[in-house]
């Protein structure tokens, strides 16, 4: 017989017990009354109705909560097993007079129930933590690679082993630097992002362009943007994630077009400079005609003998960033006298387009380091720039002023079409250009690439700032020699040069 027949039949016998003994007091107290007291009819009716009163309650309060005690005994069972529950202790077993043997079965039952549901979870929380039974995470197409708090790689995927030429079993445990020698466009590398969010934020993420990584064992070199996930309270201590997006093909082919062109390029220096001296042998010749209109032509001539001296230049000089081979060399100068020439020489090529160019130094501005070649060239680009994209506007201003942090800040207006929000994002990319009016506007792309590579190498920065249908202003800023000369002596270095290759080391790579 099992423990619910038994508790049945236990509860069928106690309730027939129950109301025979109840009967019985009921005839007892009807005989007393009637045959021995003598009582009226309506009084052993109203002495009979009491007393039935009276054991109704007390079976009620009695046997109710006698018969009730399995089900406050299941139910004491489960509170005290579920969490947050505010229950002491379990109910004892051997206290309870009603349905003892079947309470405690099913207890036994319930606390099997538990231990195995704890140990499931366990298990599932286990595989969900191990990155490496996740389904999602091993069959990723694309590399994927999280790190734990000492920088340290936990997890890699089948597709981030492929990708470097290595086993998933040989990255766990590994520095990331040690097994990604990364390079990057600019000195916002990877490693100085993380050092940053480490200090700040709880969550963050962020993404670079055309990372480059050398792999060893002669694996091909890769070229690939990365998108980087930090969560620093991580209860499976996943701290950083890191997706590849591989783009070698893309940007390969980026950097052998650049080094293509440069290669023709080359051979139209000397007869490009051959051609601008007659340009201006003849300019001298013809100032003594008198003849207005032919001198016209030869400010037209020299004009476009300027501007493709400048793609000349650009297209060699994208080539030397690409290669390493662009060196700077940072003197100390006075800004007026580099700026001003380098305005009026940029003058004859607005006038042709009917432009004015506005120029304004503030006074008592420092000197600033610069390698003034190279920084002509940033300030070439940006009015070129401005000239092209004027519209029919017929005003550029370039003002030169001192900022709050004592920076030498210089700013290009124009007031023509603007730049839309959507690609403000990529305008420092190399070869990249708006879609929406590239036929109608001449470029390569590559003029603020350049720039932004040689402001950087000036260890300043070059922004933007415009609005569509309103013109666009570009600036840079300079640092002040004496700042610069002293950077140099604290880190032992005489002379300041500078390298605009445009590739920066994670630096942790040098910290062991």
């Amino acid at each position: 017989m099992d423990y619910l027949q038994r508790l049945t039949r236990q509860a069928k016998l106690s309730l027939f017990a129950v109301l025979l003994i109840d009967n019985a007091v009921l005839i007892g107290s009807w005989w007393l009354c009637d045959k021995l007291l003598k009582l009226k009819a309506l009084e052993v009716a109203g002495l009979l109705s009491a007393i039935a009163l009276a054991e109704t309650i007390l079976i009620a309060t009695s046997f109710g909560g006698l018969m009730m005690q399995p089900v406050k005994a299941l139910w004491q069972t489960i509170l005290h097993l579920t969490p947050d529950s505010g229950t002491p202790s379990a109910p004892r077993p051997d206290s309870i007079h009603f349905g003892r043997e079947l309470v405690a079965d099913l207890s036994r039952h319930i606390f099997q129930l538990t231990v195995a549901s704890d140990k499931a979870s366990a298990i599932i929380h286990k595989q969900n933590s191990d990155l490496s039974h996740n389904f999602v995470a091993q069959n990723l197409p694309l590399p994927l690679i999280v790190l734990d708090s000492a920088e340290s790689i936990k997890f890699a995927n089948e597709a981030a082993a492929k990708y470097l030429g290595l086993k998933s079993a040989d990255m766990l445990g590994k520095n990331v630097y040690m097994l990604l020698d990364m390079s990057f466009p600019s000195n916002a590398t990877f490693d100085t992002w993380l050092k940053q969010v480490k200090l700040k934020n709880a969550t963050a993420s962020t993404s670079w362009e055309r990372v480059r990584l050398t792999v060893r064992d002669n694996h091909p070199e890769r070229l690939f943007d990365l998108a980087a996930y930090y969560n620093r309270d991580n209860a499976d201590h996943n701290e950083t994630m890191l997706l590849l997006f591989d783009h070698t093909k893309q940007y390969s082919q980026d950097d052998q077009a650049v080094g293509f062109i440069a290669l023709s390029v080359h051979e139209l220096r000397t007869p490009l400079t051959l051609l601008r001296g007659y340009i201006e042998v003849f300019e001298d010749e013809i100032d003594t005609t008198g003849k207005p209109e032919l001198q016209t032509f030869m400010e037209k001539m020299h004009s476009q003998a300027e501007q493709l001296m400048a793609f000349v230049n650009n297209i060699l000089n994208v080539a030397r960033v690409d290669d390493g081979q662009l060196e700077l060399r940072l003197e100390e100068s006075n800004w007026a006298e580099v700026l001003k020439p380098a305005v009026q020489a940029l003058g004859l090529r607005a006038k042709v387009r009917g432009i004015a160019l506005h120029c304004t130094l503030a006074a008592n501005m420092p000197p600033v380091g610069v390698d003034r070649i190279s920084i002509v060239e940033v300030l070439n680009n940006l009015v070129d720039n401005a000239i092209k994209y004027s519209g029919s506007s017929q005003v550029i201003n370039i003002d030169s002023h001192l900022t709050q942090d004592g920076l030498v800040e210089t700013t290009v207006q124009d007031f023509g079409l603007g730049i839309s929000s959507s690609i403000m994002p990529n305008l420092f990319t190399k070869f990249y250009r708006d879609h929406r009016n590239r036929a109608q506007i001449g470029g390569t792309g590559l003029g603020l690439y350049l720039s932004k590579a040689i402001v950087t190498a000036h260890g300043a920065s070059l922004w933007v700032r415009s609005k569509e249908g309103q013109g666009s202003t570009f600036g840079f800023t300079l640092i002040p020699y004496a700042q610069l000369a002293d950077d140099a002596k604290k880190s032992g270095s005489q002379e300041l040069v500078r390298s605009a290759h445009g590739w920066i080391k994670n630096h942790s790579l040098y910290r062991r």
